[in-house]
Formats: C-alpha cells, sequence, structure tokens
C-alpha cells in the first residue's frame, strides 16, 4: 500500500529509519574524502578540496542507490537486479575526470598523480557506500602513506639516478658543424634528447664560437664519442659532463 504516493517498500524504510541510516556511509565518505581534498588542497593540486569530496560523496550515493533504491522492485516476477553494474559504472565515468587532469607540457606528462586521487577519491566513497568502513579508512590512510610517506623515498630513489650522458661541444659557428656533430652521435647509436645552446662568443680575430651541451641517451663509448669530434674540422672542443674539463679545453 503506497503512503504519500510513495511506494510501500519506500515507506517501511522511511518508517524504519532505514534512510537515515543510509546517510552514515555518505558521511563517512564526505569525512574521509575531505581529508583527501585538504592534502590536495595545500598541494595546490589541479583538483583540490571540493572535487574529491563531491568524486567521493557521488560514489557513495551511487553505490547505495544501486544496493537499496531498487528494493521494491525485487519482488516483482521476472525482474532481477545486478547491484555491481553501478559499481562498474562509476570506475569508467571517473576516468573521464581523471583523463581531463593529465596534460602534457614541454614534453612531461603532469597530472597523474592529482588523477591517481581522484580515483582512488572514487573508490573510497565506493567502499563506503557498499558498507566497508573499514576497508575505506584503510585506503584513506594509504592515500596519505603513498603521498607523504613515500616523498622522502622518491627524494632519496632521485639522488641516486644516474645522470643521463652530457657532452658538450664548442665549434665555429655559421659552417653547418651542429649539424655534423648531431650526425656522429646518431651514427654512433646516440640519441640526441636535448640540444641547449650556452653561449656565443666573438673571438680577437672574429670567429664566432658557439657552445652547446647535448643530452644524449642510449649507451656507448662516450668518451670515443668525444674524441671522435674533436677531431671534426671547425669542432674546437668536446667533452663528457659538466665541470671545468670543458673550460679547460675551451681555451
Amino acid at each position: 500500500m503506497d503512503v504519500g504516493g510513495l511506494p510501500g517498500g519506500w515507506t517501511a524504510l522511511w518508517s524504519s529509519g532505514g534512510q537515515w541510516g543510509l546517510l552514515l556511509p555518505v558521511l563517512l565518505a564526505l569525512v574521509l574524502t575531505t581529508v583527501i581534498g585538504l592534502e590536495r588542497e595545500a598541494g595546490a593540486k589541479s583538483a583540490g578540496l571540493r572535487t574529491h569530496t563531491l568524486v567521493g560523496v557521488g560514489a557513495a550515493v551511487f553505490m547505495l542507490v544501486s544496493k537499496y533504491g531498487f528494493d521494491d522492485l525485487l519482488g516483482t516476477e521476472h525482474i532481477a537486479l545486478d547491484p555491481s553494474r553501478i559499481g562498474a559504472q562509476i570506475v569508467s565515468g571517473i576516468g573521464f575526470i581523471g583523463g581531463g587532469l593529465i596534460f602534457v607540457r614541454q614534453d612531461a606528462v603532469r597530472g597523474l598523480t592529482t588523477a591517481a586521487t581522484v580515483w582512488l577519491a572514487a573508490g573510497i566513497g565506493m567502499a563506503c557506500g557498499a558498507g566497508l568502513p573499514v576497508l575505506a579508512v584503510g585506503a584513506t590512510a594509504g592515500h596519505f602513506l603513498v603521498t607523504r610517506g613515500l616523498q622522502p623515498l622518491a627524494r632519496a630513489t632521485q639522488r641516486r639516478r644516474r645522470e643521463p650522458p652530457l657532452l658538450r661541444v664548442s665549434y665555429d659557428d655559421g659552417r653547418g658543424l651542429l649539424r655534423s656533430v648531431l650526425a656522429v652521435c646518431t651514427r654512433r647509436g646516440w640519441s640526441v634528447q636535448d640540444v641547449d645552446i650556452e653561449r656565443e662568443t666573438v673571438t680577437d680575430d672574429g670567429s664566432r664560437v658557439a657552445a652547446v651541451t647535448l643530452r644524449l641517451a642510449g649507451r656507448g663509448d662516450l668518451a670515443g664519442l668525444a674524441g671522435e669530434l674533436s677531431e671534426i674540422d671547425g669542432v674546437r672542443s668536446a667533452a663528457t659532463g659538466r665541470g671545468e674539463a670543458f673550460d679547460a679545453l675551451e681555451e
């Protein structure tokens, strides 16, 4: 029997306090994702407090609707429901938000961590809505462990990371020698990732001398490459790495 225009199942759920009880997982999702959003907001990330909170709360609401929103239909003949379908759609739908947070600037991919955090916020909201509060709290703690606790480890790894091979070359400008230098590097199996023109000077005899730093990728005899380049007519010096050795060769 319907009361107040509501289906009987809804009326029973409301009268028994069940719908008020559904607000508890939503509140938990609100609290947990707000904490994550505050951490992202403090780091001035592209997705901050409001985005993470709304994603988490929305995911929790969707899960609750999936679990309890169709109770009045379960008694109908020939109707079967799969609550996991909405959860699957949440996962794929959050991908569109995450994709909008990822961008490329100067050949560097940025926003991956922020997109992953939004994805995690959705998972936390889903866990709250599915009635798994321990999992939701544990995932929130895991977020802080990864984003804050692993930062010292990441910095230590970066310090130990091997610097890319560098080759510094000075040559007479205006003779097309840089093209020859790049050709020799390629022939020896090296890939030139970046060319940084450090300076151009004019000698006493009026010649223009350019100094460049080449950032290479690959493996091989870097010292032998420098030696071959130094033998090219017009190349004044070639040295590996940075430091005083290049300045001494250039003199």
